[in-house]
């Protein structure tokens, strides 16, 4: 445990480069420094430092089976950390980085096995943040970076989350205000035959199939620990909130807003409190029902959405809710990832077959 974890104010667009030289001198150090991507918080150390790798580990509480995904600079750094860099990944680099794509290539030896959970593969991407791209830059090092939380729970969009999470376990926080995308990144395996999604994420399967064709997505998620995984996020239980989130999974609204007013009056009478995770267009139907709402955004805009999915979901952890009913937004776009993300955290899932 480290007894103290220093906060410091950094610009996201213009980082002052006093605060970068601090941090980076502590990713040299083999310290653990959260900063903010575009995606979400991560928590960073030199990847190619085992010891630094493993004091990831150990303030995440993450299983060794878990691997982490390695953030570069420029994708000119690929040779550091990978064995070869195949046509296509740089076909990708040119289209999405910096920006929320993962790409799974083969391991570089000069990468700790830790970082991959012992596998020949290595989760890469370039992050498009200034801040992140500046600490990288002038750290000189790769820097492995899983997002910033406590293992299996929801994932930090600010540095408060951060410091819930991860105050006394890491050593330093730079605040860069709330992350613009909000979600995880898309990892995309492409030592497989046809590359495929294994998470989805900030880039969507739609915009990977303009640029690339054919990709599959991962069907069945392994799900059994110990087994080690090829992405981050593949474990069944993830991105979980403190209270029990039940995913209604519905596709006709009526049935979505009846079935939502029938769970808010069971459980409350049994002396449960209830929040709800919801679209703006949800609002007029429930907004008189005694729970706690987390209103994300509309289903004609699902970047808001996606930004505000985590920050919601802590939001109602934080007004003590036993239940959280979560409705879906579909699976287009990225839909896909945010639903990914709330059927990993729920405890239940509801469709209009099976409502109560």
């Amino acid at each position: 445990m480290n007894p103290v974890t220093r906060i410091l104010t950094i610009s996201e667009r213009n980082p002052d480069p006093s605060i970068i030289a601090v941090a980076s001198q502590a990713i040299l150090e083999g310290k653990l420094v959260a900063f903010p991507t575009e995606t979400v918080y991560g928590l960073g150390a030199n990847a190619l430092n085992p010891e630094a790798v493993a004091r990831i580990f150990s303030a995440k509480g993450r299983p060794a089976e878990d691997p982490l995904i390695i953030h570069l600079a420029s994708p000119s750094d690929l040779p550091r950390v990978t064995l070869e860099v195949p046509p296509m990944a740089l076909l990708l680099a040119q289209e999405f980085w910096p920006g929320p794509l993962t790409l799974v290539l083969r391991r570089h030896p000069a990468v700790p096995p830790s970082v991959s959970a012992g596998l020949d593969t290595v989760a890469v991407r370039v992050p498009a943040h200034p801040v992140a791209l500046a600490l990288i830059q002038t750290s000189g090092v790769p820097i492995a970076a899983p997002s910033a939380n406590l293992f299996g729970h929801s994932s930090p969009t600010t540095a408060r989350h951060v410091w819930e999470d991860l105050s006394g376990r890491i050593d330093l926080i730079l605040d860069g205000g709330p992350t613009p995308v909000g979600v995880e990144s898309t990892v995309l395996d492409l030592t497989s035959s046809i590359p495929t999604i294994l998470r989805p994420g900030g880039v969507t399967l739609e915009a990977l199939q303009e640029i690339i064709g054919d990709v599959h997505t991962l069907k069945n998620s392994p799900l059994d620990r110990g087994k080690p995984q090829a992405s981050p996020g593949l474990l069944g239980k993830h991105y979980a909130p403190h209270a029990r989130l039940i995913l209604l999974k519905m596709v006709n609204p009526t049935s979505l807003h009846q079935t939502l007013r029938r769970l808010v009056s069971d459980e409350t009478s049994k002396g449960n409190r209830v929040g709800l995770l919801i679209a703006s267009e949800d609002l007029p139907f429930v907004q008189d029902l005694p729970a706690k709402l987390a209103v994300i955004g509309s289903l004609d805009d699902l970047a808001t959405v996606a930004r505000n999915l985590y920050g919601g979901i802590r939001q109602l952890d934080q007004e003590n809710v036993d239940l959280i009913l979560a409705r879906d937004f579909g699976n287009f776009g990225l839909g896909m990832a945010i639903r990914d993300r709330l059927s990993r955290a729920s405890s239940q899932q509801i469709t209009d077959d099976e409502q109560p």
